[in-house]
């Protein structure tokens, strides 16, 4: 791994961290997961994920989902 996905690492952990103790549900693939899972998958170089962020009616996050996409 890189000096920059090293820090690409830390830096997208600690926000899903700072989400997770914000009560916010993270999820990987539609499958409720942890942030430490979501680090790991998002940050692996074949792979490519989004975030799609879910709202409450107040425009409050309180879902935060990362699925694969395909470049094909």
């Amino acid at each position: 791994m890189t000096e920059k996905n090293d820090i690409s690492s830390a830096s997208l952990k600690e926000q899903l961290e700072k989400w997770e103790d914000a009560g916010i549900r993270l999820y990987l693939d539609g499958t409720p997961t942890s942030s430490e899972s979501i680090e790991k998958n998002c940050v692996n170089e074949d792979m490519l994920y989004m975030p799609d962020y879910i709202t409450d009616k107040e425009g409050r996050i309180k879902e935060i989902r990362y699925n694969k996409i395909s470049l094909d």
